[in-house]
């Protein structure tokens, strides 16, 4: 379930005057914005800024981006921007992130988004940047690694709930013999990742767990040498539970694991505000026995964390 608090009744033309009140004059008033976007859906964001432009000729989101900065104007840049486009957004960073290519982001959205939503999000990409997320997901890896991301953004998986028990068995078999033995079939490896369906998958990996002992992405990371074990460990994480990578991939930033600490923390609050964030800070309440607002709040200060609680749907 969303987090996210909207009204069901908004004016856009008065949100868009009130915008211009914040915006207007030396210094913006970021608690008038964050009382207004933050509680907004993506249709009614889109009217503010339909409405912005009509009323004063500007666009509201390049406006945001001269008064706001930091981290407060990276995570409200982001959630201002439709969804498909935030997404191609996020992949075109990834991709072309100084010194290295974060491909986890790429894995997560390909491995997360339903076949129907990826093929909305390549449609931006192309229209944002005049290439193919394709394109440029190979123009920027190699190896297997590129063969496994090009094949994750560029499938268009089956959707429905039909489980092939057979293949299910026979493709545990492969996985378990490619990460235990280190054997040259990754094409194989590829292959299952990239065309089957999640529900398939799932199936598979539970296969794995019943044949085994023990779940491919334990295994997986206790085998994680190189980006294509890592990039396999993270799609397989997404395609089993969404929800318990999300939950961990808030642990680790907020812990400071890893880098880019906030970008994570940004990505996953704004990219599931709308959608399931609020089965992720369940989760997160759990594992931690603390609540993820708390845990925020401890951690970051300022517009950027107010603006954080509020999509989480706390008072700050």
């Amino acid at each position: 379930m969303a987090t996210l608090i909207a009204p069901s009744d908004h004016s856009p033309h008065e949100d868009a005057e009130a915008l211009r009140k914040a915006v207007k004059g030396w210094g913006a008033d970021e608690k008038g914005i964050i009382a207004i976007l933050a509680h907004r859906n993506a249709y009614q964001r889109q009217q503010i800024r339909d409405a912005y432009q009509q009323l004063y000729q500007e666009d509201l989101l390049k406006r945001l981006e001269s008064e706001l900065s930091g981290h407060f104007e990276r995570a409200m840049y982001r959630w201002m921007l439709e969804p498909a486009e935030r997404e191609a957004v996020l992949c075109n960073v990834a991709l072309k992130k100084y010194k290295s290519v974060d491909y986890n982001v790429v894995v997560e959205i390909a491995s997360v988004l339903s076949p129907e939503e990826l093929l909305v999000v390549r449609r931006a990409y192309h229209s944002r940047y005049n290439s193919s997320l394709e394109e440029d997901t190979a123009a920027y890896t190699t190896g297997h690694l590129r063969q496994l991301l090009v094949g994750l953004v560029s499938s268009f998986r089956y959707g429905g709930d039909e489980i092939n028990a057979k293949l299910a068995q026979s493709e545990a078999e492969i996985l378990h013999d490619s990460i235990k033995y280190n054997k040259a079939n990754y094409d194989e490896v590829i292959r299952i990742l990239t065309t089957r369906s999640k529900t398939q998958l799932v199936a598979t990996f539970n296969r794995y767990k019943d044949l085994y002992g023990t779940s491919i992405t334990k295994k997986l990371l206790n085998e994680a040498s190189d980006d294509f074990s890592k990039a396999l460990h993270v799609a397989i994480r997404c395609i089993n539970d969404s929800h318990k990578y999300y939950e961990k991939a808030l642990r680790n930033a907020i812990k400071r694991i890893g880098s880019d600490h906030e970008d994570a923390v940004t990505r996953v609050v704004v990219t599931r505000a709308e959608r399931d964030l609020k089965d992720i800070k369940e989760l997160y309440h759990k594992r931690n026995s603390v609540p993820l607002e708390h845990s925020i709040s401890k951690e970051y200060s300022g517009d950027y964390k107010k603006f954080l609680l509020s999509l989480l749907g706390s008072d700050y």
